[in-house]
């Protein structure tokens, strides 16, 4: 059973920066992709980055592209995400995400693997 631990988050103003990370265990295998998903109240859970393990392609959701930056450790079961020039519209709860199988890599029906979740708040 894999299991996704989260780190980071917190609250920052506007323009500013924070980082996430989050580490994957209990796995045979690593999982093919790791990344992240955020939802804010009232809204469906977007995805916002996720790595493509095994050819380490990253995607990102266009709304942070040129202010999120992921990377993915030796070990490739951790991803850490750096988020700078946050914006108000980047406040929400953050959730690690795996699965193994494909499909859409923004679809969050498509993954098996959830992380309790991490708050980023952004205030401006």
């Amino acid at each position: 059973q894999v299991q996704l631990e989260e780190s980071g988050g917190g609250s920052v103003q506007a323009g500013g920066s924070l980082r996430l990370s989050c580490k994957a265990s209990g796995y045979r295998y690593i999982p093919s992709f790791l990344g992240w998903f955020r939802q804010a109240p009232g809204k469906p859970r977007e995805g916002v980055v996720v790595v493509y393990t095994g050819v380490n392609h990253t995607f990102y959701t266009d709304s942070v592209k040129g202010r999120f930056t992921a990377s993915q450790d030796h070990s490739k079961d951790t991803v850490s995400l750096h988020m700078n020039s946050l914006k108000s519209e980047d406040t929400a709860m953050y959730y690690c995400a795996a699965r193994n199988g494909l499909g859409p890599w923004s679809d969050p029906a498509t993954y098996d693997y959830w992380g309790q979740g991490t708050q980023v708040t952004v205030s401006s």
